[in-house]
């Protein structure tokens, strides 16, 4: 899944649910193709958070 720079399409909480998903899925071991789809979904949930947090203030 690529990365939108300008921000995230979905919430921090949809991406926060997926990343929870990914770890139980993975019983708490994650394969090096889960952690790249980990490192991905952390800076997905990064930029929707600080996106969130923008929209909050203006």
């Amino acid at each position: 899944m690529p990365l939108q720079c300008s921000g995230s399409a979905r919430s921090a909480e949809e991406v926060n649910e997926q990343i929870r998903g990914l770890w139980l899925r993975a019983g708490g071991r994650l394969s090096t193709e889960q952690r790249a789809q980990y490192a991905r979904l952390v800076t997905e949930w990064a930029i929707a958070v600080r996106t969130e947090v923008v929209e909050a203030a203006a």
